[in-house]
């Protein structure tokens, strides 16, 4: 089986700190890998909510996390703080993806990197519906 490779792109346009929970650490004592897509929600709320948005309200749109591709770098453990890093690329008709970093915090040591696929959803027409132009626009400036 191939292993997924993410490239990163060479600046991102959003970081946030989070510390990691006892609640997030598995029987072996570090980050849980489900709890890990927890963490990187976290910071995508965060990355709208910077740019005024929220999950149900992007232009009038919601988002649906359509798929997520991740590679583990290393281990991360209670008390440590990720800097999780965002950006949007790979825009299509429908969506984007949104590709992050998460690193320790003290260290700079990667943890892991990755992509979530989104799609804008019109939740009163309950159908997906086209990337905002406004959402659009701040992406092909950067």
């Amino acid at each position: 089986m191939a292993r997924i490779h993410i490239d990163l792109p060479d600046r991102f346009v959003f970081a946030t700190e989070i510390p990691l929970y006892l609640s997030h650490m598995n029987y072996g004592g570090h980050l849980d890998n489900a709890l890990l897509l927890t963490v990187v929600s976290e910071a995508r709320v965060r990355w709208l909510k910077s740019m005024g948005y929220g999950e149900l309200d992007v232009e009038g749109l919601g988002i649906i996390v359509a798929d997520a591709a991740l590679q583990y770098k290393s281990e991360a453990f209670h008390g440590e703080v990720m800097q999780v890093e965002m950006d949007a690329r790979e825009f299509g008709k429908y969506g984007c993806d949104l590709v992050w970093r998460m690193r320790e915090r003290d260290s700079g040591r990667e943890v892991a990197r990755g992509k979530t696929g989104i799609v804008f959803f019109d939740y009163g027409a309950r159908k997906i519906a086209g990337v905002p132009d406004g959402f659009r626009r701040r992406f092909e400036q950067a």
